[in-house]
């Protein structure tokens, strides 16, 4: 049977202690008591079943319902080795207790200022002995049965979206701590990303344009290599052309990242509770929906951006020109050829993307995090590439599909066709090895696209004013 001790803090009185047994989920040969201590911040015994739930949604791996005994080991064992890192970093002097200086230090490193009273006040919820300082022991019994998915050190260190920039914004967004919503530096950090990302895709758009024309116009008969596709480009318009359609690409970062950053956090109201946080699933969901809610509303710039990509010289006059041509010839309905498997393709980039990036996090949070949540630059940018380069992997037989039919109107003597007959027709003519046209291109550009977009990021940060991290 297991005993929790619950500890409830009531106004003007002394700790209460109430004893709550819980045997079901227990192996029946288990005959050891297991007794925990535990502080409840509140005021009220019925916090007890939030605070139930929310450990049952952290450590349920099997998804029952149910918090058995070995879920129950896991779930401390992992969340005490987060508050662990915590705790160090909080831990300025490293003499193994928390005072109220390091107190504001920390907050203050995350945009807040908050007084001595305040860090005082803070102290003594978790100071057992009256000493004014927290060692680990008490941090430990205070947060231990408290759910902490999101602990600000590990947002701060391992954002992922916001930093890197591959040409695809089809990624789950960044999670943002209390504390940068409430100073507002999250948009600092979304106009950081939003400036690396113009930066990294126009030093990546040579490779981008030479992918475009070999989805489109690369088969068996014309096997376009690199080296060919780059000389017909410059043979054609000169090395000018070379950065068609970048202007479109760079002018649709604004609006599609600001839709998705709040859709994504109405969508997150809606799946959860405010002061929640999201699991895994949760994140895919919302992240997936909100990224559907910017393609459709910024589509239109994505159909624009493969017909100026593919234009002739003097084939258009520019972004406007191009629009007023396919409107007048094509009607509105050109604008949005290719919709369904874009939005289609964001399901396994965003899934994949956001499972091999929270599995290489996790991983080398438990075998190597044991002073600080930071990774350093190179893990970091080793992680991005790796599950940018999955996601794309997965998606890119969509995204070809996509490109084709947005393309359709500039290749002579092209009929309409469907998603599904476009497959067919691919599969039939090229087999699987047509799915995947341009590949190499694509692959070679995200690393090159990684670490810029990184490098312009933190050069971007600092210069408006958030904390290094």
């Amino acid at each position: 049977m297991l005993c929790l001790c619950l500890y409830v803090p009531i106004a003007s009185e002394s700790l209460t202690e109430f004893e709550y047994f819980e045997s079901r989920g227990l192996p029946a040969e288990l005959k050891s008591v297991f007794r925990l201590s535990l502080f409840l911040a509140s005021e009220e015994f019925s916090t007890y079943r939030k605070w139930r739930q929310k450990i049952v949604k952290a450590g349920d791996k099997d998804l029952d319902g149910q918090l058995d005994f070995e879920e129950f080991v896991h779930y401390l064992r992992d969340h005490e080795k987060k508050l662990r890192l915590v705790f160090k970093s909080l831990d300025k002097k490293n003499d193994g207790r928390i005072d109220a200086q390091e107190i504001m230090q920390s907050l203050r490193d995350l945009g807040v200022h908050i007084s001595e009273q305040q860090a005082e006040k803070i102290l003594k919820s978790m100071d057992k002995n009256g000493t004014m300082t927290i060692d680990w022991n008490e941090w430990r019994d205070y947060h231990l049965l408290h759910p902490a998915d999101n602990i600000p050190e590990i947002i701060l260190y391992w954002k992922h979206s916001t930093i890197f920039d591959v040409g695809e914004n089809l990624t789950v967004p960044d999670e943002f701590t209390a504390e940068e919503k409430q100073t507002g530096m999250w948009w600092r950090h979304l106009v950081a990303g939003g400036g690396a990302g113009a930066v990294s895709r126009t030093c990546t758009a040579p490779l981008d344009r030479l992918k475009v024309l070999m989805q489109v116009h690369a088969s068996r008969s014309n096997n376009m290599c690199i080296i060919g596709g780059f000389t017909q480009m410059v043979r054609e318009g000169g090395l000018r052309s070379l950065w068609r359609g970048n202007g479109i690409n760079v002018l649709k970062i604004g609006p599609e990242s600001a839709i998705k950053f709040m859709a994504y956090e109405q969508i997150k109201r809606l799946i959860c509770n405010e002061h929640e946080t999201l699991c895994i699933q949760e994140r895919f969901i919302a992240g997936s929906l909100a990224g559907a809610i910017a393609q459709s509303s910024i589509y239109p710039m994505e159909v624009l951006k493969t017909r100026l990509t593919l234009r002739k010289t003097g084939q258009y006059v520019g972004m406007v020109d191009c629009a007023k041509q396919i409107l007048r010839k094509e009607g509105v309905a050109a604008l949005y050829k290719g919709y369904i498997p874009n939005v289609l393709g964001i399901i396994p980039y965003a899934g994949i993307d956001l499972a091999v990036y929270e599995t290489l996090k996790n991983s080398w949070l438990q075998r190597y995090a044991t002073d600080s949540a930071d990774p350093g630059v190179f893990v970091l940018l080793a992680c991005g590439t790796i599950s940018s380069t999955c996601g794309q992997l997965a998606s890119y037989p969509l995204a070809l599909v996509r490109t084709r039919m947005q393309a359709q109107a500039s290749v002579e003597g092209s009929q309409p066709v469907t998603m599904k007959g476009l497959f067919k027709h691919i599969l039939r003519t090229e087999g699987a090895f047509g799915l995947y046209r341009g590949l190499t291109p694509n692959f070679m550009k995200v690393i090159p696209a990684v670490s810029i977009s990184y490098v312009v990021y933190e050069n971007l940060k600092m210069t408006l004013g958030v904390q290094s991290r």
